[in-house]
Protein backbone atom coordinates (compact mmCIF):
# COMPACT_ATOMS: atom_id res chain seq x y z
CA UNK A 1 0.00 0.00 0.00
CA UNK A 2 1.44 3.64 -0.81
CA UNK A 3 0.57 5.21 2.40
CA UNK A 4 2.46 5.95 5.65
CA UNK A 5 1.16 3.77 8.69
CA UNK A 6 1.41 5.76 11.78
CA UNK A 7 -0.16 5.56 15.72
CA UNK A 8 -2.18 7.93 17.39
CA UNK A 9 -0.21 10.71 18.38
CA UNK A 10 2.79 9.71 16.69
CA UNK A 11 4.59 12.69 15.10
CA UNK A 12 5.69 12.70 11.31
CA UNK A 13 7.46 15.18 9.19
CA UNK A 14 5.02 16.22 5.92
CA UNK A 15 7.73 15.28 4.12
CA UNK A 16 7.52 11.66 5.07
CA UNK A 17 4.23 11.72 3.69
CA UNK A 18 3.71 10.01 0.18
CA UNK A 19 2.43 12.16 -2.36
CA UNK A 20 -0.03 10.26 -4.88
CA UNK A 21 -1.48 11.06 -8.47
CA UNK A 22 -5.11 11.35 -7.72
CA UNK A 23 -6.91 8.78 -9.36
CA UNK A 24 -4.03 6.48 -7.23
CA UNK A 25 -5.18 8.53 -3.82
CA UNK A 26 -8.46 8.21 -5.22
CA UNK A 27 -8.70 4.49 -5.58
CA UNK A 28 -6.23 3.80 -2.91
CA UNK A 29 -8.23 5.60 -0.06
CA UNK A 30 -12.18 4.82 -1.45
CA UNK A 31 -11.64 1.63 -1.49
CA UNK A 32 -10.16 0.79 1.84
CA UNK A 33 -14.09 1.33 3.90
CA UNK A 34 -15.18 -1.62 1.74
CA UNK A 35 -13.85 -3.27 4.46
CA UNK A 36 -15.26 -2.90 7.96
CA UNK A 37 -11.94 -2.39 9.42
CA UNK A 38 -11.43 0.52 7.95
CA UNK A 39 -12.63 4.12 8.56
CA UNK A 40 -11.67 8.12 7.50
CA UNK A 41 -11.04 10.19 10.68
CA UNK A 42 -9.72 13.26 9.03
CA UNK A 43 -9.64 14.38 5.05
CA UNK A 44 -8.94 17.72 3.96
CA UNK A 45 -7.26 20.13 2.04
CA UNK A 46 -3.79 22.10 2.95
CA UNK A 47 -3.25 25.85 0.82
CA UNK A 48 0.57 25.14 -0.65
CA UNK A 49 1.53 28.31 -2.95
CA UNK A 50 -0.75 28.30 -5.70
CA UNK A 51 -2.35 24.42 -4.84
CA UNK A 52 -4.14 22.44 -2.39
CA UNK A 53 -2.41 19.22 -1.29
CA UNK A 54 -5.70 16.58 0.13
CA UNK A 55 -4.42 14.52 2.91
CA UNK A 56 -6.57 11.34 3.70
CA UNK A 57 -6.36 9.55 7.21
CA UNK A 58 -7.70 6.01 7.32
CA UNK A 59 -8.28 4.18 10.87
CA UNK A 60 -7.15 0.73 10.76
CA UNK A 61 -9.60 -0.67 13.53
CA UNK A 62 -7.61 -4.40 13.68
CA UNK A 63 -3.37 -3.03 13.74
CA UNK A 64 -4.73 0.46 15.61
CA UNK A 65 -3.23 2.23 13.22
CA UNK A 66 -3.72 5.53 10.94
CA UNK A 67 -2.93 5.20 6.92
CA UNK A 68 -2.33 8.71 5.84
CA UNK A 69 -1.29 9.87 2.24
CA UNK A 70 -1.70 12.75 0.58
CA UNK A 71 -2.03 14.33 -3.11
CA UNK A 72 -1.59 17.92 -4.73
CA UNK A 73 -4.20 19.85 -6.92
CA UNK A 74 -4.44 22.79 -8.48
CA UNK A 75 -7.97 22.74 -8.50
CA UNK A 76 -7.95 23.74 -12.20
CA UNK A 77 -10.29 20.32 -13.73
CA UNK A 78 -12.53 18.45 -11.83
CA UNK A 79 -12.18 15.36 -10.26
CA UNK A 80 -14.10 11.90 -9.95
CA UNK A 81 -15.42 11.98 -6.08
CA UNK A 82 -14.44 9.58 -3.16
CA UNK A 83 -17.91 9.28 -2.45
CA UNK A 84 -19.15 7.83 -5.58
CA UNK A 85 -17.09 4.95 -4.34
CA UNK A 86 -18.34 5.19 -0.35
CA UNK A 87 -20.63 7.57 0.56
CA UNK A 88 -18.86 8.01 4.18
CA UNK A 89 -16.52 10.65 2.01
CA UNK A 90 -19.96 12.61 1.26
CA UNK A 91 -18.97 15.74 3.65
CA UNK A 92 -15.63 15.61 3.87
CA UNK A 93 -15.45 16.39 0.06
CA UNK A 94 -18.28 18.82 0.34
CA UNK A 95 -16.02 20.89 2.66
CA UNK A 96 -13.23 20.77 0.17
CA UNK A 97 -15.16 21.68 -2.28
CA UNK A 98 -16.87 25.06 -0.42
CA UNK A 99 -12.86 25.56 0.93
CA UNK A 100 -11.15 25.52 -1.81
CA UNK A 101 -13.27 25.02 -5.08
CA UNK A 102 -12.43 22.02 -5.80
CA UNK A 103 -14.92 20.33 -8.03
CA UNK A 104 -16.29 16.71 -8.30
CA UNK A 105 -18.10 15.20 -11.38
CA UNK A 106 -19.78 12.43 -9.52
CA UNK A 107 -20.11 13.26 -6.30
CA UNK A 108 -24.12 12.69 -5.71
CA UNK A 109 -24.84 15.52 -3.18
CA UNK A 110 -22.28 18.28 -3.63
CA UNK A 111 -24.13 21.40 -1.63
CA UNK A 112 -21.66 23.73 0.34
CA UNK A 113 -21.41 22.42 4.11
CA UNK A 114 -21.33 25.79 5.81
CA UNK A 115 -22.58 28.76 2.95
CA UNK A 116 -25.80 30.81 4.06
CA UNK A 117 -26.86 29.83 0.49
CA UNK A 118 -27.76 26.49 0.44
CA UNK A 119 -30.43 24.78 -2.54
CA UNK A 120 -32.22 22.62 -0.80
CA UNK A 121 -33.88 19.43 -1.96
CA UNK A 122 -37.57 20.13 -2.90
CA UNK A 123 -39.82 16.89 -3.96
CA UNK A 124 -43.42 18.51 -5.82
CA UNK A 125 -46.63 16.56 -5.77
CA UNK A 126 -50.44 17.42 -5.12
CA UNK A 127 -50.46 15.25 -2.07
CA UNK A 128 -46.96 16.22 -0.80
CA UNK A 129 -46.11 19.06 1.50
CA UNK A 130 -42.76 21.01 3.45
CA UNK A 131 -42.17 21.60 6.71
CA UNK A 132 -39.58 23.75 7.87
CA UNK A 133 -38.00 23.68 10.99
CA UNK A 134 -35.30 26.29 12.46
CA UNK A 135 -33.43 28.31 11.58
CA UNK A 136 -32.46 28.49 15.06
CA UNK A 137 -33.15 25.70 17.39
CA UNK A 138 -35.31 27.03 20.23
CA UNK A 139 -33.70 25.30 23.20
CA UNK A 140 -29.79 25.65 22.87
CA UNK A 141 -29.88 29.09 20.18
CA UNK A 142 -27.89 27.29 17.74
CA UNK A 143 -28.22 27.67 14.13
CA UNK A 144 -30.13 24.66 12.62
CA UNK A 145 -32.64 24.01 9.88
CA UNK A 146 -34.29 21.05 9.07
CA UNK A 147 -36.80 20.63 5.72
CA UNK A 148 -38.82 17.72 6.01
CA UNK A 149 -40.74 16.65 2.99
CA UNK A 150 -44.21 14.68 3.76
CA UNK A 151 -46.72 12.60 2.16
CA UNK A 152 -48.94 13.34 5.05
CA UNK A 153 -47.92 12.44 8.27
CA UNK A 154 -44.96 10.13 6.23
CA UNK A 155 -41.78 11.57 6.11
CA UNK A 156 -39.99 10.58 2.83
CA UNK A 157 -37.27 12.94 3.05
CA UNK A 158 -35.41 14.84 5.58
CA UNK A 159 -32.29 17.57 4.50
CA UNK A 160 -30.46 18.97 7.31
CA UNK A 161 -28.81 22.58 7.11
CA UNK A 162 -25.91 22.93 9.91
CA UNK A 163 -22.96 25.12 10.39
CA UNK A 164 -23.89 28.62 8.84
CA UNK A 165 -23.18 30.56 11.55
CA UNK A 166 -19.57 29.45 11.35
CA UNK A 167 -17.72 29.90 13.96
CA UNK A 168 -13.61 29.76 12.56
CA UNK A 169 -12.99 27.37 15.31
CA UNK A 170 -10.36 25.58 13.34
CA UNK A 171 -8.90 28.74 12.05
CA UNK A 172 -8.78 30.94 15.66
CA UNK A 173 -6.99 27.78 16.54
CA UNK A 174 -4.41 28.83 13.97
CA UNK A 175 -4.49 32.35 14.56
CA UNK A 176 -4.01 32.06 18.53
CA UNK A 177 -0.54 32.27 19.61
CA UNK A 178 -0.99 31.40 23.32
CA UNK A 179 -1.87 27.79 24.17
CA UNK A 180 -4.29 28.70 26.82
CA UNK A 181 -6.54 30.47 23.98
CA UNK A 182 -6.40 26.86 22.10
CA UNK A 183 -7.39 24.88 24.82
CA UNK A 184 -10.06 27.25 25.94
CA UNK A 185 -11.47 27.34 21.89
CA UNK A 186 -11.13 23.13 22.63
CA UNK A 187 -13.40 23.01 25.53
CA UNK A 188 -16.05 24.74 23.80
CA UNK A 189 -15.74 22.74 20.34
CA UNK A 190 -19.03 21.36 21.49
CA UNK A 191 -20.01 22.27 24.75
CA UNK A 192 -21.51 18.73 25.62
CA UNK A 193 -18.06 16.99 24.87
CA UNK A 194 -15.78 19.38 27.15
CA UNK A 195 -13.82 16.41 28.26
CA UNK A 196 -13.76 14.67 25.01
CA UNK A 197 -12.84 17.78 22.60
CA UNK A 198 -9.84 19.00 25.68
CA UNK A 199 -7.97 15.46 25.66
CA UNK A 200 -8.07 15.35 22.07
CA UNK A 201 -6.42 18.87 21.96
CA UNK A 202 -4.21 18.10 25.02
CA UNK A 203 -2.89 15.08 23.87
CA UNK A 204 -2.08 16.07 20.24
CA UNK A 205 -0.36 18.74 21.33
CA UNK A 206 2.04 17.18 24.23
CA UNK A 207 2.83 14.95 21.59
CA UNK A 208 3.60 17.53 19.13
CA UNK A 209 5.77 19.26 21.83
CA UNK A 210 7.49 15.50 22.32
CA UNK A 211 6.32 15.71 25.93
CA UNK A 212 6.11 12.12 27.84
CA UNK A 213 2.54 12.28 29.82
CA UNK A 214 3.16 10.92 32.67
CA UNK A 215 0.52 8.00 33.44
CA UNK A 216 -1.95 10.06 36.29
CA UNK A 217 -2.44 12.23 33.89
CA UNK A 218 -3.84 9.60 31.59
CA UNK A 219 -5.68 8.60 34.42
CA UNK A 220 -7.46 11.77 35.58
CA UNK A 221 -8.47 12.10 31.95
CA UNK A 222 -9.79 8.38 31.56
CA UNK A 223 -11.83 9.46 34.83
CA UNK A 224 -12.95 12.55 33.58
CA UNK A 225 -13.73 11.09 30.17
CA UNK A 226 -16.05 7.79 31.51
CA UNK A 227 -17.82 10.73 34.25
CA UNK A 228 -19.19 12.64 31.24
CA UNK A 229 -20.31 9.75 29.22
CA UNK A 230 -22.35 8.41 32.85
CA UNK A 231 -23.77 12.49 32.90
CA UNK A 232 -24.48 12.95 29.04
CA UNK A 233 -25.74 9.68 28.70
CA UNK A 234 -28.09 9.71 31.97
CA UNK A 235 -29.32 13.55 30.50
CA UNK A 236 -30.39 11.70 26.96
CA UNK A 237 -32.38 9.11 28.55
CA UNK A 238 -34.19 11.88 30.36
CA UNK A 239 -35.17 13.72 27.58
CA UNK A 240 -35.77 10.64 25.79
CA UNK A 241 -38.28 9.85 28.52
CA UNK A 242 -39.88 13.22 28.32
CA UNK A 243 -40.24 12.54 24.42
CA UNK A 244 -42.87 9.83 25.41
CA UNK A 245 -44.49 11.57 28.23
CA UNK A 246 -42.87 9.34 30.30
CA UNK A 247 -42.93 12.02 33.27
CA UNK A 248 -41.47 9.53 35.54
CA UNK A 249 -38.11 8.53 33.27
CA UNK A 250 -37.53 12.11 32.72
CA UNK A 251 -37.95 13.65 35.95
CA UNK A 252 -35.07 10.32 37.58
CA UNK A 253 -32.77 10.63 35.21
CA UNK A 254 -32.82 14.40 35.24
CA UNK A 255 -31.98 14.23 38.79
CA UNK A 256 -29.35 11.45 38.50
CA UNK A 257 -27.38 13.42 36.05
CA UNK A 258 -27.23 16.13 39.01
CA UNK A 259 -24.89 14.29 41.31
CA UNK A 260 -22.55 13.94 38.54
CA UNK A 261 -21.93 16.91 37.06
CA UNK A 262 -22.06 18.54 40.58
CA UNK A 263 -19.15 15.92 41.64
CA UNK A 264 -17.06 17.60 38.37
CA UNK A 265 -17.78 20.83 40.45
CA UNK A 266 -16.69 19.68 43.51
CA UNK A 267 -13.43 18.75 41.82
CA UNK A 268 -12.78 21.74 39.47
CA UNK A 269 -15.20 24.53 39.93
CA UNK A 270 -16.59 23.08 37.05
CA UNK A 271 -19.91 21.32 36.35
CA UNK A 272 -18.57 21.05 32.81
CA UNK A 273 -15.03 19.95 33.80
CA UNK A 274 -13.50 23.44 32.26
CA UNK A 275 -10.22 23.50 32.98
CA UNK A 276 -9.58 20.20 34.41
CA UNK A 277 -7.96 18.86 31.30
CA UNK A 278 -4.39 21.28 30.49
CA UNK A 279 -0.99 20.17 28.25
CA UNK A 280 1.64 19.21 30.63
CA UNK A 281 -0.63 20.47 33.52
CA UNK A 282 -2.93 19.44 36.66
CA UNK A 283 -4.11 21.67 38.77
CA UNK A 284 -7.27 19.76 40.34
CA UNK A 285 -5.23 16.80 41.84
CA UNK A 286 -7.53 13.64 42.23
CA UNK A 287 -7.39 13.05 46.16
CA UNK A 288 -8.01 9.84 47.92
CA UNK A 289 -10.58 11.65 50.16
CA UNK A 290 -12.70 12.63 46.11
CA UNK A 291 -12.34 8.59 45.19
CA UNK A 292 -14.33 8.00 48.25
CA UNK A 293 -16.68 10.55 47.60
CA UNK A 294 -16.89 9.57 44.14
CA UNK A 295 -17.50 5.74 45.07
CA UNK A 296 -20.18 6.75 47.73
CA UNK A 297 -22.13 9.00 44.70
CA UNK A 298 -21.95 6.09 42.33
CA UNK A 299 -23.40 3.38 44.94
CA UNK A 300 -26.27 5.47 45.60
CA UNK A 301 -26.28 6.42 41.26
CA UNK A 302 -26.64 2.83 40.32
CA UNK A 303 -28.97 1.60 42.76
CA UNK A 304 -31.70 3.87 41.25
CA UNK A 305 -30.30 4.13 37.34
CA UNK A 306 -30.60 0.10 37.82
CA UNK A 307 -34.09 0.55 39.19
CA UNK A 308 -35.29 3.15 36.51
CA UNK A 309 -34.05 1.16 33.78
CA UNK A 310 -35.94 -1.46 34.92
CA UNK A 311 -38.96 0.19 34.72
CA UNK A 312 -38.28 1.79 31.64
CA UNK A 313 -37.18 -1.29 29.68
CA UNK A 314 -40.37 -3.31 31.18
CA UNK A 315 -42.76 -0.96 30.37
CA UNK A 316 -45.20 -1.91 27.26
CA UNK A 317 -45.98 2.42 26.40
CA UNK A 318 -42.27 3.12 26.05
CA UNK A 319 -41.35 0.15 24.45
CA UNK A 320 -44.15 0.83 21.84
CA UNK A 321 -42.40 3.96 21.21
CA UNK A 322 -39.31 2.70 20.81
CA UNK A 323 -39.39 -0.44 18.72
CA UNK A 324 -38.97 -0.56 14.95
CA UNK A 325 -38.97 3.29 15.20
CA UNK A 326 -36.01 5.44 13.57
CA UNK A 327 -34.10 2.03 12.35
CA UNK A 328 -30.67 2.35 10.62
CA UNK A 329 -29.49 -1.19 9.82
CA UNK A 330 -25.89 -2.22 9.94
CA UNK A 331 -24.99 -1.91 6.57
CA UNK A 332 -26.03 2.16 5.80
CA UNK A 333 -24.23 2.47 8.63
CA UNK A 334 -21.08 0.94 7.47
CA UNK A 335 -22.09 2.96 3.87
CA UNK A 336 -22.29 6.36 5.39
CA UNK A 337 -19.52 5.97 8.10
CA UNK A 338 -21.35 5.87 11.27
CA UNK A 339 -19.25 6.47 14.52
CA UNK A 340 -19.86 6.12 18.18
CA UNK A 341 -22.96 4.65 20.06
CA UNK A 342 -24.74 5.49 17.14
CA UNK A 343 -23.07 3.17 15.14
CA UNK A 344 -22.73 -0.07 17.64
CA UNK A 345 -26.46 0.66 17.90
CA UNK A 346 -26.84 -0.57 14.82
CA UNK A 347 -24.50 -3.42 14.61
CA UNK A 348 -21.21 -1.50 14.16
CA UNK A 349 -18.03 -2.53 16.25
CA UNK A 350 -16.10 0.97 16.48
CA UNK A 351 -15.43 2.05 19.43
CA UNK A 352 -11.68 3.73 19.99
CA UNK A 353 -11.27 2.93 23.07
CA UNK A 354 -10.95 -0.87 22.23
CA UNK A 355 -9.29 -0.20 18.51
CA UNK A 356 -7.08 2.61 19.18
CA UNK A 357 -6.60 2.55 23.20
CA UNK A 358 -4.24 4.83 24.94
CA UNK A 359 -2.41 3.27 28.22
CA UNK A 360 -4.72 3.28 30.31
CA UNK A 361 -7.66 2.15 28.53
CA UNK A 362 -5.93 -0.83 26.93
CA UNK A 363 -5.59 -1.72 30.89
CA UNK A 364 -9.26 -1.55 31.33
CA UNK A 365 -9.36 -3.88 28.70
CA UNK A 366 -12.57 -2.57 27.51
CA UNK A 367 -15.37 -4.29 24.93
CA UNK A 368 -18.00 -2.37 23.31
CA UNK A 369 -21.25 -2.20 23.93
CA UNK A 370 -22.83 -3.37 20.73
CA UNK A 371 -26.83 -3.18 19.68
CA UNK A 372 -28.03 -4.76 16.37
CA UNK A 373 -31.41 -3.36 16.00
CA UNK A 374 -30.25 0.01 15.41
CA UNK A 375 -33.37 1.99 16.26
CA UNK A 376 -34.61 4.36 19.00
CA UNK A 377 -34.72 0.93 21.67
CA UNK A 378 -31.04 0.32 20.55
CA UNK A 379 -29.68 3.58 20.91
CA UNK A 380 -31.74 4.27 24.49
CA UNK A 381 -30.80 0.81 25.61
CA UNK A 382 -26.35 1.42 24.68
CA UNK A 383 -26.74 4.25 26.76
CA UNK A 384 -28.05 2.54 29.66
CA UNK A 385 -25.85 -0.58 28.91
CA UNK A 386 -22.56 2.03 28.74
CA UNK A 387 -23.39 4.16 32.32
CA UNK A 388 -23.05 1.04 33.63
CA UNK A 389 -19.76 -0.17 31.95
CA UNK A 390 -18.36 3.47 33.07
CA UNK A 391 -19.39 2.72 36.06
CA UNK A 392 -17.36 -0.75 36.62
CA UNK A 393 -14.57 1.39 34.09
CA UNK A 394 -14.72 3.92 37.09
CA UNK A 395 -14.42 1.37 39.46
CA UNK A 396 -11.51 -0.16 38.04
CA UNK A 397 -9.55 3.05 37.97
CA UNK A 398 -10.28 3.80 41.38
CA UNK A 399 -9.01 0.59 42.83
CA UNK A 400 -5.53 1.86 41.12
CA UNK A 401 -5.82 5.12 42.24
CA UNK A 402 -2.05 6.61 41.16
CA UNK A 403 -0.18 9.50 43.21
CA UNK A 404 -1.49 12.96 41.88
CA UNK A 405 -0.63 16.47 42.62
CA UNK A 406 -0.55 19.64 41.48
CA UNK A 407 2.13 19.97 38.21
CA UNK A 408 2.51 22.57 35.69
CA UNK A 409 5.41 21.66 33.10
CA UNK A 410 6.96 24.13 31.01
CA UNK A 411 7.04 22.70 27.53
CA UNK A 412 9.00 22.54 24.49
CA UNK A 413 7.85 23.89 21.20
CA UNK A 414 6.22 22.18 18.86
CA UNK A 415 8.22 20.25 16.10
CA UNK A 416 8.54 21.65 13.14
CA UNK A 417 7.48 20.93 9.34
CA UNK A 418 5.37 17.74 11.37
CA UNK A 419 1.91 15.91 11.30
CA UNK A 420 0.38 14.68 14.73
CA UNK A 421 -3.32 13.44 14.72
CA UNK A 422 -5.55 12.35 18.08
CA UNK A 423 -8.08 10.19 18.62
CA UNK A 424 -10.49 10.08 21.20
CA UNK A 425 -13.53 8.50 22.14
CA UNK A 426 -16.03 10.84 23.07
CA UNK A 427 -19.73 10.12 24.56
CA UNK A 428 -20.90 10.45 21.12
CA UNK A 429 -18.55 8.73 19.42
CA UNK A 430 -14.73 9.22 17.19
CA UNK A 431 -13.22 12.64 17.43
CA UNK A 432 -10.28 13.02 15.76
CA UNK A 433 -8.16 16.57 16.25
CA UNK A 434 -5.06 16.99 13.29
CA UNK A 435 -2.36 19.20 12.97
CA UNK A 436 0.71 20.53 10.97
CA UNK A 437 3.02 22.52 11.59
CA UNK A 438 5.48 25.09 9.39
CA UNK A 439 9.53 25.66 9.35
CA UNK A 440 9.26 27.45 12.91
CA UNK A 441 6.77 24.82 14.87
CA UNK A 442 3.97 27.03 13.74
CA UNK A 443 0.46 26.05 12.78
CA UNK A 444 -0.01 25.62 9.20
CA UNK A 445 -3.41 23.85 9.35
CA UNK A 446 -5.47 22.79 12.16
CA UNK A 447 -8.58 19.80 11.12
CA UNK A 448 -11.63 18.90 13.65
CA UNK A 449 -13.60 16.30 13.55
CA UNK A 450 -16.60 16.18 15.50
CA UNK A 451 -18.46 12.65 15.69
CA UNK A 452 -21.89 14.60 14.60
CA UNK A 453 -20.22 15.60 11.28
CA UNK A 454 -20.53 11.57 10.44
CA UNK A 455 -23.89 10.86 12.50
CA UNK A 456 -26.48 13.71 11.12
CA UNK A 457 -27.00 12.38 8.16
CA UNK A 458 -27.62 8.88 10.02
CA UNK A 459 -30.84 11.11 11.71
CA UNK A 460 -31.72 11.83 8.01
CA UNK A 461 -31.86 8.25 6.73
CA UNK A 462 -33.56 6.52 10.19
CA UNK A 463 -36.52 9.19 10.23
CA UNK A 464 -37.77 7.98 6.41
CA UNK A 465 -40.98 6.39 6.39
CA UNK A 466 -41.81 7.71 9.89
CA UNK A 467 -44.57 9.82 11.13
CA UNK A 468 -43.47 13.13 11.91
CA UNK A 469 -44.41 12.99 15.11
CA UNK A 470 -41.67 10.61 15.78
CA UNK A 471 -39.07 12.61 14.95
CA UNK A 472 -38.83 14.35 17.93
CA UNK A 473 -37.84 11.02 19.34
CA UNK A 474 -35.43 9.98 16.51
CA UNK A 475 -33.60 13.12 17.24
CA UNK A 476 -33.03 12.88 21.06
CA UNK A 477 -32.18 9.06 20.58
CA UNK A 478 -28.89 10.82 18.39
CA UNK A 479 -28.48 13.96 20.15
CA UNK A 480 -26.05 15.26 17.86
CA UNK A 481 -23.92 18.35 17.68
CA UNK A 482 -25.06 21.58 15.96
CA UNK A 483 -21.71 23.37 17.05
CA UNK A 484 -19.86 20.53 16.83
CA UNK A 485 -20.29 20.83 12.96
CA UNK A 486 -19.97 24.50 13.03
CA UNK A 487 -15.99 24.65 12.96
Amino acid sequence: MNNLRIRPLQVVKTSDIPVLPYDEFRELNSRLPEDERYHCVSYFALPENDTFRLICCMADDTEGNVLVSSCVNDGAQELSSFTAVHKSFHLFEREIHENTGIRYSDHPWLKPVRSSDYPFFSIKGESLHEVGVGPIHAGIIEPGHFRFSCDGERILHLEIRLGYQHRGVEQLMKDKSRLSERIQLAEGIAGDTTVGHSVAFASLWEALCGYDTPNHLLWVRTLALELERIAVHTADLSAICGDIAYQLGNAVYGRLRTPIINFFQAWTGSRFARTLIRPAALFYPFTESLAAQLLHILADFERDFTQMGDFLFNMPGALSRFEKTGIVNTDTALNIGMTGMAARSSGVHRDLRSTHPDAVYAGLHHQPVICATGDVLARTRLRHDEVLQSIAHIKTLLHTLPPSEEMEHELPPPSANSLVLSLTEGWRGAICHCALTGAQGELLHYKITDPSFYNWLALALAVRKNPISDFPICNKSFNLSYCGVDL
